[in-house]
């Protein structure tokens, strides 16, 4: 099975030979580095730019403006603060042209924490990204989603923001990419760069075929009565392992994996607070103006009546920053033991 950067991998591969993407750029992701962790790798127009993110997303947007698909990358979204006003311009585009001038630009970078990044490389931009109008915003949890997210955000006339966790991606999927072989091994040798000199080095590509996730369909990942827990990214993973434990004391959790900030599946979670009365958001942005806090007020504004008690959000600390040794990191972030204390009390919320 491949990792989640072998997944994107193959898919810009297959948006450069079937959906026009004519442009991969930002630094390093070129050779011979293939992106800081190696999305990029082998991919041929792929190319490297300065270190300079206003230049990176100004030439996405030239390039938008001229019709052409691009996918451009911030090597890490700590770096991206200083391009917001460019942003703000990019999601505007379509609209303010009134359909004229579409932006068919995706840009991609890693996000969150659980590299033991420290302060500059463990940032989430989750809840910035919403407040972009006029971007989509997608963020996998596994390889599939992701390879499948990226040709939906490649041929989306909207700008379209990648959002990649860290921590998700070196870790292999459960099912395979349609046309990826089954053994990683093979896989591997095919794709994989060797350490060492480069230069004469070409991948050897697999047969992979179309397959979309569509922007702003939800999955459930577990099914269950008793609560439902409302997550995306590098948490989806968390959350499933807590309700599989749960469910092994007889308590049923349901997991809404979001795959899509914006849109977002309104219908799935609603539904599913409707079935089960309780709601926890989980995520890793901070916990001052998170994303969640918009869930938690539309449920309560259009479900008020329907929960059996009181909405959550789980997020982390809202801290300058995120501390470099592990403990800081764990105590900064939600870990597993806080979903678990979080589910615990608000499944013992009497209504």
């Amino acid at each position: 099975m491949a990792n989640m950067a072998q997944a994107i991998r193959m898919a810009l591969h297959f948006g450069e030979t079937k959906l026009e993407v004519k442009d991969v750029f930002g630094q390093d992701t070129g050779p011979p580095l293939g992106g800081v962790f190696t999305a990029t790798q082998g991919v041929e127009c792929a190319w490297n730019t300065p270190l300079d993110e206003r230049g990176i997303v100004g030439m996405a947007l030239g390039i938008g403006l001229t019709g052409e698909r691009c996918v451009a990358e911030i090597q890490f979204a700590d770096y991206i603060f200083n391009t917001i006003d460019l942003l703000k311009i990019a999601g505007n585009t379509l609209w303010t042209s009134h359909g004229n001038y579409p932006m068919p630009i995706v840009l991609m970078t890693p996000v969150g924490a659980g590299i033991r990044g420290s302060v500059y490389h463990s940032h989430s931009f989750d809840a910035w990204a919403t407040r972009l109008p006029g971007w989509k915003v997608v963020i996998p949890s596994n390889p599939l989603d992701a390879y499948g997210l990226m040709l939906s955000a490649i041929e989306d006339p909207n700008p379209v923001m990648f959002l990649k966790p860290k921590a998700l991606l070196r870790v292999r999927g459960e099912e395979l990419i349609p046309g990826e072989p089954d053994d990683e091994k093979k896989l591997k040798s095919m794709i994989d760069a060797p350490l060492g000199d480069r230069s004469k080095w070409k991948p050897k590509w697999p047969k992979v075929e179309d397959y979309r996730v569509e922007i702003g369909k939800g999955k459930i990942v577990h099914e269950g009565t008793d609560a439902t827990v409302v997550t995306y990214g590098r948490h989806v993973l968390m959350c499933k392992d807590v309700a599989e434990k749960y469910a092994q004391k007889g308590k049923s959790i349901e997991v809404i994996d979001l795959r899509s900030l914006y849109p977002y599946d309104w219908q799935m979670i609603k539904s599913s607070i409707q079935k089960t009365g309780r709601v926890l958001f989980v995520n890793e942005d901070t916990e001052v103006t998170n994303f969640a806090e918009h869930l938690v007020y539309r449920c309560t504004q259009e479900l008020f009546y329907e929960l059996m008690a009181r909405p959550r959000v789980l997020a982390a600390k809202n801290l300058p920053g995120i501390g470099l040794p592990a403990e800081l990191e764990e105590n900064t972030v939600p870990q597993k033991r806080d979903i678990e204390r979080e589910l615990d009390e608000l499944l013992a919320e009497i209504p």
